[in-house]
């Protein structure tokens, strides 16, 4: 059978980190954790599963994630962050396909979010990602904070079961994620010099918005889904918007 590494990445998660590491267990072979000098009980968390932790100051989410990978000691990667957890169904599929990895280049999984008080089951339902992946062939990439693997091949195969994601306990932790998740984006915008335009914050936010509570049916995740449309497009409207704003503070 082949060997699996879980890799994770973690900073002061002390709330949720337990239960991610839990469901792996029975599952993969090894669990390596890159942890960016946490001040709560984090670490002392992860030592009750695996000793791999390794101490980085945060390098930016994509880097952080290659690192994870480059420590761990098979080439077959399953990628967790701390506030996600495998189902039961989802633990029997990779099982079910362990002795086989190499007939896909890559599997991916759906993830299903709970939101404050529900989950939402349309508008960021079923958010497929890959996040079982061969090193040799896939790696960490996108622009940050939204990373994503890039995987060289094209067959990609969807497991069967969820991958639950425990995102946010309140609108407050939102609103700050929302803050610290623009702050990171309008920057990258910026490094790799892309055209934005006073229109562009509107169109797309607007866009945002559309997308998931009309065309994604957000609305019936009920007044959840409304709040995490509006959110959503205020995300990307708040985005472009530092965009321009810091572009002109530096012509003045």
């Amino acid at each position: 059978m082949a060997k699996i590494s879980a890799c994770i990445i973690s900073y002061n998660e002390e709330q949720k980190i337990e239960d991610c590491l839990k469901s792996l267990e029975g599952v993969v072979d090894e669990i390596i954790v890159v942890d960016s000098l946490s001040t709560d009980k984090t670490k002392e968390i992860i030592k009750k599963y695996t000793d791999k932790i390794y101490d980085q100051k945060f390098l930016g989410h994509v880097e952080q994630k290659n690192l994870a990978v480059e420590k761990a000691g098979n080439d077959w990667i399953l990628s967790l962050d701390c506030d996600e957890r495998l189902t039961d169904e989802l633990k029997k599929s990779i099982l079910k396909i362990k002795n086989n990895l190499e007939n896909a280049d890559a599997y991916r999984v759906a993830r299903r979010t709970f939101y404050v008080y529900r989950w939402l089951n349309h508008c960021w339902y079923p958010d497929l990602k890959v996040r079982l992946f061969n090193r040799k062939t896939a790696k960490w990439g996108g622009t940050n904070p939204h990373d994503r693997v890039e995987v060289a091949g094209n067959n990609i195969v969807t497991l069967d079961g969820d991958m639950q994601h425990y995102s946010f306990n309140s609108i407050s932790e939102h609103i700050q994620t929302l803050d610290s998740f623009t702050e990171i984006g309008a920057n990258e915008i910026i490094k790799k010099n892309k055209k934005v335009s006073i229109i562009s914050p509107w169109t797309h936010g607007l866009w945002t918005f559309l997308k998931l509570y009309v065309f994604k049916k957000g609305f019936m995740d009920g007044y959840a889904g409304l709040v995490v449309s509006v959110l959503s497009g205020m995300h990307a409207f708040v985005k472009y918007n530092k965009v321009l704003f810091k572009r002109w503070k530096e012509l003045d």
